[in-house]
């Protein structure tokens, strides 16, 4: 049960993913400033939309890796997995906001969505561990059943 509404949750996500994408991508400038430090780091538009299509597609596809290469009764692992992807798909989403935001001109207190981003990566980590540590709690429980 887990699985299928993990499963739906992923397609939400990518689908925001996408319409998402296309939208900022028609709100770029025709060069998109990434970084600006001492020396600023700067990209067309079109390379951005390559850089990013790539990761996410090299992303969601890794779902389709996933549920062929793993057998069907290890729905736990899926439904991790789904959730990591689903919680990557929301990382995207916020950076793409960010530059979106950051190349619009307009006055935005950045540091405000900094927290967000840090935020959202932390998630993605423990989302990352939490799966070893799932696996090591159920190896104690079937020890003390046993």
């Amino acid at each position: 049960m887990a699985l299928k509404i993990f499963k739906v949750l992923w397609v939400f996500s990518l689908l925001a993913v996408m319409a998402l994408f296309m939208y900022v991508y028609a709100s770029l400038p025709v060069t998109v400033i990434v970084n600006e430090n001492s020396q600023p780091i700067s990209v067309s538009k079109e390379s951005l939309f390559y850089i990013a299509l790539a990761l996410i597609a090299l992303t969601n596809a890794m779902v389709f890796a996933v549920t062929r290469v793993f057998p069907a009764e290890d729905a736990d692992f899926k439904s991790w997995f789904y959730g990591l992807i689903i919680w990557i798909n929301l990382f995207y989403v916020i950076g793409l906001n960010y530059i979106s935001l950051y190349n619009s001109g307009e006055k935005y207190d950045y540091q405000r969505l900094g927290g967000v981003i840090y935020g959202i990566i932390a998630v993605v980590v423990i989302w990352v561990a939490a799966w070893p540590l799932y696996r090591i709690g159920q190896k104690i429980l079937k020890k003390k059943q046993a």
